[in-house]
């Protein structure tokens, strides 16, 4: 009897080490061309909540350093386009589904976001799948939504968790066994469909990526209209051009760069910096070089962000005070800027209900009236619910990234999301045992900027999910004139021009005092008292 009980004890502790052991890549079967086409021979009609169409397939052989894989093209009904990218060779085992920006309306062939397009994903190993979100357009264009509710559900809500259904089963199929793992990584309107999948559909996903997260959709268009009315005079000409938007933006810089205990060119956290532009206001003895009073007013309403004729602001935060303020009269088409467009199609079409149509303008929008109309729609949109706890019992963990340069997309509603998560979750250490926010300096939307932003979020995640190690750190990287290439990670050294680090919220970059200030290791984490 105790041999017996020694067994059944040494059995359990060797399961108990198999579970606690990371995970290893599964390898991909021995696949066949003709693997691929056989696809098109399944009836994925029952995929349950999903049913799926596949319409086209096709076997891509190796070349451009891409593994062969089958692509595959489908809807999910009634009207959900994707594509998927499922590896012949060295898959890892695991599923990642991208979003998609602006309004949407394409998938793989006409929406890649660096650093998390399917090819780059492809190459790492992953099975890939991006939508269109249920509608066929131009990411500016919402012209799909009109008198369109279905369309709407499809683009708020369901889009994105009936194609991870879908992609998933396609890919059980091909290689005989689900994925290991699942991922989500979006930006903007990928970042809000991220947080949707969290609060929604909690089980779809081990691991999220949600960068720059378009929160409360309807708020960021009343932030274009607001910016856009704020930086023109009353004949619609723009109050702040290149020159001016370059003074202001070197005026904030000079002012606040040494924030991060460096000269370096980059505000380490806006939110110290009191930067006033009054401060370059004109007088009698300074005609050139500074702002009219208009200009002055103009910049305070953009750094402050839309408020009623009272003053009470609707939403957390304006710009921040480094950001090109020309970026606002940057032209998209038809004589419009982007502010322009892009707030246009959303009231004309889907913004209010009814949608008032194609006759709409920008200055009928009354910001005392009609920000309370946005509700209905809001309902649908909004990736704001702060409770996790679903997404965190089932063992998710999620990074929210967003760059404090960000001009479509403001940082001050990100961090009030996350502090809002913090005190619904139960606290800092509570909300950071699954989900972890990181500011980027000098990153503007998604990517770009002149601060270190490119940074290997997944590898991040992935050791998050698979072994347990939280990030305490992420390392980001500037590379001048970077191109797609510089997303595969680890990047050519030579190519770095500088490195710093990038902690969890709330903690900040401060440069240590000694050590080379283009290598990440000469800055520790400062935390705001």
């Amino acid at each position: 009897m105790t041999r017996n009980w020694s067994w059944f004890v040494m059995i359990i502790v060797a399961l108990l080490a198999s579970f606690a052991r990371p995970e290893q890549a599964v390898a991909a079967p021995s696949l066949k061309e003709t693997d691929c086409s056989a696809l098109g021979d399944v009836d994925f009609s029952g995929v349950m909540d999903a049913p799926t169409q596949i319409t086209q397939l096709k076997y891509v052989p190796s070349a451009n350093g891409l593994p062969a894989y089958c692509y595959v093209k489908g809807y999910v009904a009634s009207n959900i386009n994707f594509e998927l990218e499922l590896p012949f060779e060295k898959w890892n085992g695991k599923f990642v589904e991208v979003g998609c920006g602006g309004f949407c309306g394409v998938s793989l062939d006409g929406y890649a976001e660096p650093g998390h397009d399917c090819d780059l994903l492809l190459r790492r190993g992953y099975v890939c799948v991006a939508s269109d979100l249920g509608h066929r357009s131009t990411i500016p264009d919402a012209k799909w939504a009109y008198n369109n509710k279905d369309a709407i559900f499809d683009f708020a809500i369901r889009g994105a968790h009936v194609v991870a259904l879908s992609g998933k089963a396609i890919a059980r199929k091909l290689y005989g066994k689900t994925p290991q793992r699942s991922f989500f990584w979006g930006c903007s309107t990928g970042g809000r469909q991220a947080l949707v999948a969290a609060q929604n559909f909690p089980e779809d996903f081990d691991g999220i990526l949600a960068g720059a997260p378009a929160l409360n959709l309807s708020a960021r268009f009343v932030a274009m209209l607001w910016n856009d009315r704020s930086m023109k005079d009353q004949s619609g000409n723009p109050l702040i051009g290149l020159t001016e938007a370059r003074f202001i933006q070197a005026a904030a810089i000079a002012q606040c760069d040494m924030n991060d205990g460096v000269k370096d060119g980059l505000i380490g956290d806006p939110r110290s910096c009191r930067f006033d532009p009054k401060r370059l206001a004109c007088d009698k003895n300074n005609v050139a070089g500074c702002l009219t009073t208009s200009q002055v007013a103009a910049v305070q309403k953009v750094l402050s962000g839309p408020t009623n004729a009272q003053g009470t602001p609707f939403y957390a935060g304006g710009l921040s005070p480094e950001v090109n303020l020309d970026e606002l009269n940057q032209m998209r088409r038809g004589g419009q800027t982007r502010p322009q467009y892009f707030s246009g199609e959303f009231f004309r079409y889907m913004g209010f209900m009814p949608a008032p149509g194609p006759e709409w303008r920008n200055d009928e929008f009354d910001f005392d009236r009609d920000v309370r109309r946005l509700g209905l729609v809001e309902a649908q949109l909004a990736s704001t619910n702060p409770d996790l706890r679903r997404f965190k019992a089932n063992g998710g963990k999620m990074i929210v990234y967003q760059g404090w340069s960000d001009v479509p997309i403001s940082p001050f509603p990100t961090i009030d999301y996350y502090e809002t998560v913090t005190r619904t979750m139960g606290g800092v250490k509570a909300t950071q045992d699954f989900m972890r926010l990181f500011m980027v300096p000098g990153m503007e939307h998604c990517v770009g900027g002149p601060g270190a932003v490119q940074v290997d979020y997944l590898t991040a995640l992935e050791n998050w999910v698979e072994k347990g190690d939280a990030p305490q750190m992420l390392v980001g990287a500037h590379v001048e004139d970077d191109t797609e290439a510089d997303w595969n990670f680890p990047i050519d050294p030579d190519r770095i021009k500088f490195t710093r680090p990038i902690y969890p919220y709330p903690a900040r970059v401060r440069y240590s005092g000694h050590g080379d200030p283009t290598k990440y290791t000469s800055f520790k984490p400062e935390y705001p008292r």
